[in-house]
């Protein structure tokens, strides 16, 4: 299976460089390593499998535990309090998109998933840092993650988006917004729960080997874990 790599986060346009690389040709093997498009299927919102058949609900139930403890351990640290506060959560969102954003530029996984590319938000993030002068974290080690583990990374990364819509009322309060310290949190041009449809029909279109369906979400739990390792750190270390 291919591996992904992090890389430097160098800038907005043209430094924007990543180390990725090339899975097979899109109209060969999707996926390495048992992945491959379930024939029939389509990744623009048509004909959803059944819930006990998606992916991406089996993502849901094996990362449900580590997802509430997450969830619950953000509030405890009050990140809406005051501008103080939202700046180490943007911190937290910053170093966490900091990992995941190569696989935004992965062209296997992005012939699979839909206008993955345009879904990244780690120069939104950068920028909400700039409005609020938080100058950006270091740069953190590079992790070679798999396709699979890609996926699962992924999974969380594009459902915090979904519930960004209550976290953009709270930095409402903060005199925040799409345009100003908040630009990460902005809805895609589609809606929401459109944008989040299509991520989730694309996984469900996948086919992937009992031992690729683990690792992945093997990578949402880990993926998880990192983020409640930095609010640890920003919040309460």
């Amino acid at each position: 299976m291919d591996k992904v790599a992090t890389r430097p986060y160098l800038g907005r346009t043209s430094a924007r460089t990543r180390r990725v690389t090339s899975l097979s040709p899109p109209d060969t093997r999707i996926l390495t390593s048992g992945a491959t498009r379930r024939p029939g299927r389509q990744a623009n919102g048509m004909a959803p499998a059944p819930e006990s058949q998606n992916l991406w609900s089996r993502l849901k139930q094996g990362t449900r535990a580590a997802h509430g403890a997450l969830d619950a351990r953000i509030m405890a640290g009050q990140p809406f309090a005051d501008r103080g506060r939202y700046g180490q959560f943007l911190l937290v969102q910053y170093e966490f998109h900091w990992l995941v954003d190569p696989h935004y530029a992965h062209a296997g996984l992005a012939a699979v998933l839909p206008d993955l590319q345009e879904r990244s938000r780690l120069d939104a993030i950068a920028a909400d840092l700039a409005d609020l002068a938080i100058p950006a974290p270091p740069a953190a080690p590079a992790v070679d993650r798999d396709e699979a583990e890609a996926l699962g990374w992924l999974y969380v990364a594009e459902g915090s988006s979904l519930g960004a819509a209550f976290l953009l009322k709270w930095a409402g309060q903060l005199g925040l917004s799409e345009t100003f310290g908040a630009r990460h949190m902005a809805a895609a041009p589609e809606g929401r729960a459109q944008h989040w449809r299509r991520f989730t029909n694309a996984l469900d279109a996948l086919e992937l080997d009992g031992d690729a369906e683990v690792r992945a979400i093997a990578g949402a739990n880990a993926a998880f874990a990192r983020v409640q390792g930095l609010v640890e750190q920003h919040f309460f270390a």
